[in-house]
């Protein structure tokens, strides 16, 4: 009988969901794209791709309101610039803050749950409570009024000492720190559930008999336990982060021009939406984009989450 590890047998249940399979190349694919996409505008590679491949993302034409043809494939908007240009610009800010929010979570929540889980005692239940009233709090209201804070309270000095192109940045920033305040909390409270479920197994406590001090055994030994559930959680939360920056660049709250992001790109298209004409290349293909890629994210992390169940 062919002896696999739990990894391998975690890939071979992975491959035989297919869903989970065509998400993976589906997101592998828009990444490549999204990476290599400014390299499509330049002579080199314009000469031999599809010219409906070759627009810029921030140069306009005399194509005002162009609906989608064989040189513009997704239309232009407003000012004549690509739609689909736009589209794959704005995907290299959205995926930027969903693994920025990921990253977040990763470092502040497992660090934070393995340390309540592992101390235990008082500090496990201060900890665990400060989660609670950030848990309590509206999240999305919550990121609202932090990233406004920051604004008004730095709008000002950021201008007068980092000057208007820098502070423009700025506002990134702040959605990285308004959506990374909440994104760790669910991780902190999974990892502190499965720390308290290790901490007291055998190999712990032979770890210990043999002198490995409570870092040690914190990092070597329990997390390293715990990283299949850290890692599916992860591609659960890059999505979970994106939908929020849409939801806010939508409300005019997250990226602002001159970048662009799809909730930004959506926001443009439903203003453009009237009774006279209707510009729906504006707001379907950046929609279909969004969601489509959303979709894409939670059948790899359900897939992930099914491979490494232990009860597989």
């Amino acid at each position: 009988m062919e002896s696999l590890s739990p990894n391998q047998r975690a890939w071979r249940r992975f491959k035989q969901n297919r869903p989970a399979v065509v998400s993976l190349w589906f997101v592998g694919v828009l990444g490549l794209f999204v990476l290599l996409w400014p390299l499509f505008s330049r002579p080199a590679f314009a000469n031999i791709l599809p010219i409906g491949l070759t627009h810029s993302a921030v140069k306009g034409s005399d194509a005002q309101y162009s609906p989608p043809t064989l040189t513009h494939w997704f239309g232009t908007d407003i000012h004549g610039r690509d739609q689909l240009s736009r589209i794959m610009s704005g995907a290299r800010v959205s995926i930027l803050v969903g693994i920025v929010g990921a990253l977040v979570s990763l470092v502040i929540g497992v660090l934070w749950g393995a340390i309540a889980g592992y101390v235990g005692g008082w500090w496990d239940g201060a900890m665990m409570r400060f989660v609670d009233i950030l848990y309590s709090l509206p999240s999305i209201v919550f990121v609202i009024v932090l990233i406004t804070t920051l604004e008004e309270l730095a709008k000002g000095w950021l201008t007068q000492k980092l000057g208007a192109n820098v502070a423009q940045y700025c506002r990134m920033l702040f959605l990285f720190v308004g959506i990374g305040a909440v994104s760790w909390l669910t991780m902190a409270r999974i990892v502190r559930g499965q720390v308290l479920t290790l901490k007291n197994r055998n190999f712990v406590d032979a770890s210990r008999s043999l002198g490995a001090g409570h870092t040690r055994i914190l990092f070597r030994h329990i997390l390293p336990n715990v990283i299949g559930i850290i890692i599916v959680y992860i591609t659960l939360t890059v999505p979970s982060v994106i939908l929020y920056e849409s939801f806010l660049s939508y409300l005019g709250l997250g990226i602002q021009p001159p970048f662009a992001s799809w909730g930004s790109l959506i926001a443009e298209g439903a203003g453009q939406l009237n009774p006279v004409r209707v510009y729906w290349w504006l707001i379907v293909y950046p929609a279909v984009t969004l969601v489509t890629t959303l979709l894409a994210l939670n059948f790899f992390g359900d897939g992930l989450r099914d491979a490494f169940d232990p009860r597989g």
